[in-house]
């Protein structure tokens, strides 16, 4: 699927992410401007980097509508929502708290992603069974889109490509 992010004028307090499936359908979301990488750009870094088959973006992928997925992960009290779904967002929630921070504070990320997850009766992603570096993997790589992101242009794009884990 590509992600095309499209940076509006000056004044717009939205820019707008279309999400273009393989097969040419699409859906798109308004990514409200808010300091810090908007948060379904931080979603493409953390999607891109951990294997959860059921985060907002593989979900997309595979054909729902963005407003509809993002009701439907964000519906606190909906106890029907996949166990990844909950753990990506809270993934992301934790990373845009270190990007707000400023610095990346493992031991916080890890505990905000989990507090997020407990809050809604799922259980944390479990990082250990992974050999990755947190920092590395996901806030110097928020860091690095968000660079890329800010230097572009209003009025143009940034294009992405995301391939779900299958």
């Amino acid at each position: 699927m590509k992600l095309i992010a499209e940076k509006r004028s000056k004044t717009d307090k939205y820019d707008v992410l279309r999400f273009v499936r393989n097969n040419g359908s699409c859906t798109d979301a308004l990514m409200p401007r808010q300091g810090i990488l908007p948060h379904d750009l931080v979603h493409y870094v953390v999607e891109s980097a951990l294997p959860l088959r059921h985060g907002f973006l593989s979900l997309l992928a595979r054909g729902a509508d963005a407003q509809f997925v993002m009701e439907e992960v964000h519906d606190k009290s909906n106890p029907n929502v996949e166990t990844e779904a909950v753990q990506a967002e809270a993934i992301v929630e934790g990373l845009q708290a270190q990007l707000w921070s400023g610095a990346f504070d493992q031991e916080a990320f890890l505990a905000g992603a989990a507090a997020a997850c407990s809050a809604r009766n799922k259980p944390p992603f479990d990082f250990a069974a992974l050999a990755l570096d947190l920092k590395t993997a996901l806030y110097d790589r928020a860091l690095a889109l968000n660079q890329q992101w800010s230097s572009a242009p209003y009025y143009s794009t940034l294009s992405l490509d995301f391939s779900p884990v299958i």
